[in-house]
């Protein structure tokens, strides 16, 4: 803006003083322009507002900025996952206890039952009848209505292995009695031996690997087998038969400790703890099968024919003697 002369002149009759800008600063003119070109400037940042309404927006509608922000999701999911991590590292320890605790009760068992047979081998025959009468071993206790301890003569040279009692063995306490009991001692008659009295030579013990009945006569567990096993070791200890007869697959399968059927094992002479041991059907199972009885015959005289050839037994030597505790080892 330019100033006239008479302008100049009210201005200082007014006792205004005309300010004048210094040489090489811009004129008046400009002066305000630059002034206001900041004001110019200011509508770039109008474009700011609608961030301003962005900003709100979320506060709108709150449970999506709470409920999705992703930094406060992310950030955090390391510390989450390890967290997850660390429980199962804490679970690891418990599942740890229990395999120390079953592998030290395993132990422990082990130790009882060899302490067990340890016991077992040194019986007579009263004591021993007096454990298989009191034993509680295994679950077969609960629904036995008697224990089957054996029968015969004690220095009988022949000694019959079967397999577990049936209703009618565990109904008297007696093994093979009934059905199967009858066949047995036909068979035996046809030999000249029998279970009853007589010189040893000619008489047999008769026992069971199961000294119990097992339910509805199911088949034996291997544990019950193993519960019993000291038992039968240690009457034929006592006894010291010259040949022993399998009767049975069980029977087998026990005193063998082989998985074989009886159809492969039969017809040749096996031995256990250096015992000969020959390998028979079961009466129960001749019953059922009549071709095979035959073959049954043919057991009897190869057991027969294998006394025949063993040397005699010094019956005087050997009644006061106190027998080794028993492997558990068969073999051929």
């Amino acid at each position: 803006m330019s100033w006239n002369d008479r302008q100049r002149a009210m201005l200082e009759a007014m006792g205004l003083k005309l300010w004048t800008p210094p040489s090489g600063s811009p004129n008046t003119e400009t002066a305000p322009v630059a002034a206001t070109a900041p004001r110019a400037v200011m509508p770039a940042r109008s474009v700011e507002p609608p961030a301003a309404p962005a900003m709100r927006a979320p506060m709108a509608d709150a449970d999506v900025a709470i409920a999705e922000p992703p930094a406060p999701r992310r950030a955090p999911e390391p510390a989450a996952r390890s967290p997850s991590a660390a429980p199962a590292a804490r679970m690891a320890a418990p599942v740890a206890a229990p395999v120390t605790a079953a592998a030290a009760a395993d132990a422990a068992l082990v130790q009882a039952r060899g302490l067990a047979r340890e016991a077992i081998a040194r019986l007579d025959w009263p004591g021993l009848r007096d454990e298989v009468a009191s034993c509680r071993a295994c679950g077969l206790c609960e629904s036995r209505k008697n224990t089957v301890f054996g029968v015969g003569n004690e220095r009988a040279h022949w000694m019959v292995v079967g397999e577990a009692p049936g209703e009618q063995e565990d109904l008297q306490g007696e093994p093979f009695v009934g059905a199967a009991g009858k066949l047995l001692d036909s068979m035996l008659r046809a030999v000249g031996l029998g279970r009853g009295e007589g010189p040893p030579e000619r008489q047999v013990y008769i026992a069971n690997t199961l000294k119990c009945r097992p339910p509805r006569n199911r088949n034996p567990d291997p544990s019950e087998l193993a519960q019993c096993e000291p038992f039968l070791q240690r009457q034929i200890d006592l006894i010291q038969p010259r040949i022993i007869l399998a009767m049975g697959r069980f029977a087998v399968q026990q005193l063998l400790r082989s998985q074989e059927p009886i159809g492969r094992l039969r017809g040749r002479v096996h031995r256990y703890q250096g015992v000969p041991l020959v390998v028979t059907y079961h009466p129960a199972y001749l019953l059922r099968n009549l071709p095979d009885k035959a073959r049954a015959w043919e057991d009897l005289c190869l057991a027969l024919k294998t006394l025949d050839e063993s040397p005699p037994r010094d019956d005087a030597a050997t009644a006061g003697a106190t027998p080794a505790v028993p492997s558990t080892t068969g073999t051929d």
